[in-house]
């Protein structure tokens, strides 16, 4: 007469867990460590990439040390703020003729734009 083994699904002493469940835990275990020590080095090795990259593509990684440029602006204007956006520069002028905003592109030092403000 052959011996019937007992089901996997009997849980083990103390526990509410089949054997069977304790051995996809712990595989399921082991991936997520596995997931999480790998994408902590995907980081780290992004940060030492984008820092060894030290401002390569722009013009202080070209040798271009700055340009220099002249701004046409009325005699009696002022310049009463300013505003920087990566290579953008907004300047915010008041003249008698009323205020008026010039946007520069600091790589070429020329004006991209000049918005006259009117009151309504």
């Amino acid at each position: 007469m052959a011996v019937m083994s007992e089901p996997d699904n009997t849980p083990l002493p103390g526990t509410v867990f089949s054997p069977r469940q304790v051995r996809v835990l712990k595989v399921a275990v082991i991936v997520m460590g596995l997931l999480l020590v790998g994408g902590f080095a995907f980081v780290l090795a992004a940060i030492v990439y984008q820092a060894s990259q030290g401002g390569q593509g722009s013009a202080a990684g070209a040798g271009v040390t700055g340009v220099e440029a002249e701004l046409p602006i009325a005699k009696d204007a002022t310049v009463t703020s300013l505003s920087l956006d990566g290579d953008r520069l907004a300047l915010h002028l008041q003249s008698s003729a009323g205020p008026e905003i010039v946007v520069v592109d600091l790589k070429s030092g020329k004006v991209v734009a000049r918005i006259g403000l009117k009151p309504q």
